[in-house]
């Protein structure tokens, strides 16, 4: 990502004759970075977290409170991801959707959604059984 938005600019300001694909290529790859970080930082249990809750509770409850929200992330991301995800994929592989520049499938964009999901529902289900 580094080395696209260094070749934008230069070929923008020194060349004076700016890079079509530099920029579409950057959301793209900014899309697959954010979405695997999250995925990265679920699994390293380094996400942003509100303690007000469980600091006042018992250390039996405070378990089954984290149980509780394992257990949301994993639906959620198995609902909006993985299926919802998937589906997306699904249809801008069936539309023959193509990005303007690159002409890159859509699907192969988007296909970073269900495999984040799957990784954090299987980052989850690992924090549980080691609970």
């Amino acid at each position: 990502m580094v080395i696209n938005v260094l070749w934008q600019v230069f070929s923008r300001y020194l060349l004076g004759a700016p890079s079509s694909f530099t920029d579409e290529l950057a959301r793209y790859l900014m899309i697959w970075v954010g979405i695997l970080g999250a995925a990265y930082v679920s699994g390293r249990n380094k996400h942003v977290a509100i303690y007000v809750l469980p600091s006042r509770l018992s250390t039996k409850t405070q378990k089954k409170l984290r149980l509780i929200v394992r257990v949301l992330i994993i639906l959620f991301c198995l609902f909006a991801l993985v299926i919802g995800g998937s589906r997306l994929v699904y249809i801008t592989y069936v539309l023959e959707q193509y990005s303007p520049a690159l002409q890159l499938p859509l699907s192969a964009v988007y296909i970073i959604i269900p495999i984040s999901g799957i990784l954090i529902i299987y980052y989850k289900i690992s924090d549980i059984l080691k609970q």
